[in-house]
């Protein structure tokens, strides 16, 4: 049972290192995209920020435009009242006051929602500015990360096509192995050619081929004797009379 869960655990590690690899193959091969999804998914954060804080704004802004239609209705009940007084009717100038205290008090109990939605719509305008500033990080970041990940996979290639190189100097140094093995084989053969014929006599055969040297000379010299015999003509006939 050992070398069975041995077997598991070694195709197990080969699953997982397949798996690995295929994920980075896939991470590779789809870093610029994801790089620039994450920018992308930022804008999204920063439009969902900037929505909220139009909302915040606008509510902001009613409040304040409400707050100081109050705070102008005062002032006009107050400048009324003094008109009344100016023309001596103190009833009147009384009544134009008792306007104002509503002004007033209504000012007074719009001024802590005035001042909040002011405090979080000059939050998240911070937060607007921010998130606009570490948006155009990112981008800048992205670019440099993809530069700098392409530079990284060209370099890893020029490493692999390296890796290629010294693998065919591997196959060149078989080549020179075999070439020398051949060599090994030829000067062997010669060693066995010159074993074999190391038993002659070489003196005996040079002598029987001066020989045959010399009858063939004596046959040369016979033949020039033949050619250079006196010419003897042919008897003539006889005359008749």
């Amino acid at each position: 049972m050992a070398f069975l869960s041995d077997i598991f655990g070694r195709v197990g590690r080969v699953a997982r290192g397949q798996a690995n690899s295929g994920v980075d193959a896939l991470e590779d091969a789809t870093f610029e995209t994801t790089v620039k999804q994450t920018v992308a998914d930022m804008k999204t954060e920063l439009n969902k920020v900037v929505q909220a804080s139009a909302v915040a704004l606008s509510n902001y802004n009613r409040l304040d435009a409400e707050n100081q239609k109050y705070v102008r209705q005062s002032q006009e009940w107050k400048d009324r009242a003094g008109m009344a007084l100016d023309a001596g009717n103190e009833d009147l100038a009384r009544k134009a006051l008792a306007k104002k205290a509503e002004c007033d008090q209504q000012v007074a109990s719009m001024a802590t929602a005035v001042q909040g939605a002011q405090q979080t719509s000059e939050k998240l305008k911070q937060q607007v500015m921010e998130l606009k500033r570490k948006i155009d990080d990112g981008e800048r970041t992205a670019n440099t990360l993809v530069a700098r990940k392409n530079a990284a996979t060209a370099q890893r290639k020029v490493a692999e096509a390296m890796s290629g190189v010294g693998n065919a100097d591997n196959a060149f140094s078989q080549l020179n192995r075999f070439e020398e093995s051949v060599a090994k084989e030829e000067a062997t053969a010669k060693a066995f050619d010159q074993l074999a014929s190391a038993g002659k006599d070489d003196n005996l055969e040079a002598q029987f081929a001066q020989l045959g040297s010399h009858s063939v000379d004596s046959e040369l010299e016979a033949l020039k004797k033949e050619r250079q015999k006196p010419f003897l003509p042919k008897e003539l006939p006889a005359a008749q009379g």
